[in-house]
């Protein structure tokens, strides 16, 4: 007899996209399969089978909207997995019910009342908010069972494909038991470790509520883990003869989340022809990135013949010609490669450079950090060129814009956030200032001291990186007279500045010392042209040898 699957509860009353079948009539699955996804506003849900069958009919396809209770598909349940059935139910119920009528051995009493008289409790310390990242690895653990920790002492330091970030420990108190370790991926809510607290004057029964919970936790998390493990052993044999399927076949489980799913939209790929290398075969993002590296060479390596950039590099046993040491790149290392490598794949870059003539604003500058000494705020020539491309922006709105991924259509952002870059001793990260032409110079210098501060010390967040609509990299404290900047995708332009210099130059009937500063402005060149480049940087320059005109 045919049974009826529908769409579970998703978090959503509004309905949400079948964006993708996993299974076709006739197929046998086993309970737990994947069977469809689901995509919502907010995430990407695969359903699994409730029990093991024979798949008898198909009631959505893709595209198609549904909404928690709608019918799914048919299937002929196992008959095996039927008479099992009651007998589990049964015993299931029976446990419960011994466990509740049996009395409680004094044994296990007295740790509640122990723990009444001590007035401590049992705390899990899990992940915070990390936005809208949906794995972290943990590259450090900083303490071990048993350590006393102060409040804000940093307990694990977690990367992710856009920062690292220090996590600190809540509150005061002793460590019970360090439930991660390095090189697992965590999300947001996940367990760190448990925390024995100091109570306080605390009700001996909320005590032990808390206790009992504080249990039921970590019992629950142990048990899901184990329960976890053996989906991983049991699973690679199920695996790996669907591999072997074909690459657009209905009947092949793509196994992956929200953000590799978008990722896989946002480059056109069909992740059924994707390998994951991940735990029961999960596509990752470098997964999908090898994948169209691949596709591009395989694409290109015809059109450059032999005169072009050999594709298929080898490898070489440096070696032999002296001593060599290997360096693994760290995570963020990686993953900032790979987004420029897209980026300057991707975008067609131009750069255009010029000169501003910055000798009354330095000027200006040294005579103003002498009056705002006592307030602690210093003004550095960053702070008046954010300012200055804040008001930029405004007046060239075609720099401010992404462009949509389809190329038929441009996005204008009516906000101006600007995205400064920092070299930090594990890598470039970009913290970003939120609506620059809202702020006074002195307000940007702040924040851009915070900024920088929290980048060397690894404390930036997530929210601190996003938004960007246009970026600065600056040069100057080291020296270069230009440079070609990569654009930051999805933004379309990016401003390089290098280190300022005293240059000749004819007033008309003599020449003079002036102080310049090189920019370079690399764009996007599908959306904007040499020419409103030039008239940009010519504006900006403006800007810069007469700070007023900001005002205007």
């Amino acid at each position: 007899m045919s049974e009826k699957i529908q769409v579970p509860d998703v978090g959503s009353s509004d309905p949400v996209d079948v964006i993708e079948i996993s299974v076709k009539v006739g197929d046998t699955i086993a309970a737990e399969d994947t069977i469809v996804v689901l995509e919502s506003d907010k995430a990407t849900v695969e359903v699994p089978a409730p029990k093991a069958g024979k798949v008898t009919a198909i009631n959505v396809k893709v595209g198609d909207r549904v909404k928690e209770g709608d019918d799914l598909l048919e299937v002929e349940a196992d008959s095996g997995a039927d008479d099992n059935a009651p007998s589990q139910e049964e015993a299931t119920t029976d446990t419960p019910t011994e466990q509740e009528t049996a009395p409680q051995p004094e044994a296990e009493q007295a740790p509640a009342k122990s723990a009444s008289r001590t007035e401590s409790r049992t705390e899990t310390v899990t992940v915070p908010d990390l936005g809208d990242i949906d794995g972290a690895e943990i590259i450090e653990v900083s303490v071990a069972a048993g350590d006393v920790l102060e409040a804000e002492q940093v307990i694990a330091v977690l990367e992710s494909d856009k920062a690292s970030l220090e996590i600190p420990v809540p509150q005061a108190g002793t460590v019970e038991s360090v439930i991660i370790k390095v090189g697992d991926k965590v999300s947001t809510g996940d367990p760190l470790l448990t925390l024995a607290v100091s109570g306080g004057d605390v009700a001996p029964e909320a005590k032990e509520n808390t206790a009992t919970s504080s249990a039921s936790v970590s019992q629950t998390s142990a048990s899901d883990k184990q329960e976890q493990n053996k989906q991983e052993q049991a699973k690679p044999a199920q695996t790996s003869t669907a591999i072997p399927a074909a690459a657009n076949s209905p009947g092949k489980a793509v196994h992956a989340g929200p953000a590799v799913r978008k990722l896989a939209r946002e480059m056109g790929v069909d992740l059924g022809q994707v390998t994951g290398t991940g735990p029961k075969d999960r596509i990752l993002k470098e997964d999908v990135h090898a994948w169209v590296k691949q596709r591009l060479e395989s694409q290109s390596a015809p059109a450059t013949g032999s005169g072009g950039m050999s594709l298929d590099l080898p490898d070489i046993d440096f070696s032999q010609f002296g001593d060599v040491e290997r360096e693994e790149l760290n995570k963020l290392r990686k993953v900032s490669a790979q987004n420029l490598h897209r980026s300057w794949l991707t975008i067609p870059h131009v750069t255009q450079h010029d000169n501003a003539d910055i000798t009354d604003l330095e000027a200006f500058r040294k005579q103003q950090n002498k009056a705002l000494e006592r307030e602690g705020v210093k003004l550095t020539m960053l702070a008046f060129l954010v300012a200055a491309c804040a008001k930029a922006l405004k007046e060239f709105p075609r720099f401010n814009s992404s462009l949509e991924n389809s190329g038929e259509a441009l996005i204008h952002k009516h906000y101006i956030n600007i995205g400064i870059a920092v070299d930090t001793p594990n890598g470039l990260v970009v913290p970003v200032i939120k609506e620059a032409d809202k702020k006074t110079l002195k307000e940007i210098a702040l924040e851009m001291g915070e900024l920088a501060e929290k980048a060397r010390n690894r404390k930036l967040t997530p929210a601190d990186m996003k938004g960007g609509t246009f970026s600065i990299s600056s040069l100057g404290g080291i020296g270069g007279t230009a440079f070609t900047p990569i654009v930051n995708w999805p933004e379309v332009a990016i401003l390089g500045v290098s280190r300022s210099d005293m240059q000749p130059v004819w007033d008309g009937n003599q020449f003079v010392p002036r102080l310049t500063l090189p920019l370079s402005l690399s764009y996007d060149h599908r959306v904007i042209d040499g020419a409103d480049a030039a008239r940009f940087t010519t504006y900006l320059s403006q800007l810069l040898s007469d700070m007023r005109r900001v005002l205007l």
